[in-house]
Order: structure tokens, then C-alpha cells, then sequence
């Protein structure tokens, strides 16, 4: 079982940035995949960003070169960081975990954080 607490999200002007968190109860090097995923108002729940236990990290073409994603091993944390935001952003904001155990995969979803972006 792994539980997500998201945290950072907020009302900032288009430009502006916010760092999201995500603190995970179990070990994150131990977690094969940490990601980030948004909600739009009216639309599915979409992949913005994803950093495997490797390191590698893969982003969604909307938000290449703006979003970063990064995660700290000791603090079992991983971390969104959003530069140059647009009001498109706005959505509520998931971190999931894969965890693969034994060949089966299992995913964990936080409670979502909100950002808005005003123009």
C-alpha cells in the first residue's frame, strides 16, 4: 500500500510558477514509476510527466521545456516544478505510483492538488 499527499498547488498569474509535491508513505526507491498527471475541467486525467526509479524521465509534449519533474530519494518526495504557466495549466493535479510486485502492477493515486492560472 502506498499513500500520496500532494501539496503547492494555488491561484498564480499566467507566467508565474509553483513547485508541486508529492510525499509517498513507502520508500520511493522502491517504487518503479512516480508520476504526475492533471484533470482539465470537463476532460479525462491526462500524463504530464513521468520519472521512473532510474531517473529517466518522460514528459508530455505540452508541457516539454516548461515542466519539471525530479524526485528526492531521502525524502521519499517527488516534485513537479512549473515555470512560464499558462491559464491552460488550470487542472487539479494527481500524483500516481507503480509499484510492479511480483509481476503484477499496482497504481496509487493522491487526492489531487488545484492550480489555477489566471490571465
Amino acid at each position: 500500500q502506498v499513500q500520496l499527499v500532494e501539496s503547492g498547488g494555488g491561484l498564480v498569474q499566467a507566467g508565474g510558477s509553483l513547485r508541486l509535491s508529492c510525499a509517498s508513505s513507502r520508500s520511493i526507491f522502491s517504487i518503479n514509476t512516480m508520476a504526475w498527471y492533471r484533470q482539465a475541467p470537463g476532460k479525462q486525467r491526462e500524463l504530464v510527466a513521468a520519472i521512473a526509479g532510474s531517473g529517466t524521465t518522460n514528459y508530455a509534449d505540452s508541457w516539454k521545456g516548461r515542466f519539471t519533474i525530479s524526485r528526492d530519494n531521502a525524502k521519499n518526495t517527488v516534485y513537479l516544478q512549473m515555470n512560464s504557466l499558462k491559464p491552460e495549466d488550470t487542472a487539479v493535479y494527481y500524483c500516481n505510483a507503480r509499484l510492479d510486485l511480483g509481476g503484477h502492477e499496482y497504481y496509487y493515486w493522491g487526492q489531487g492538488t488545484q492550480v489555477t492560472v489566471s490571465s
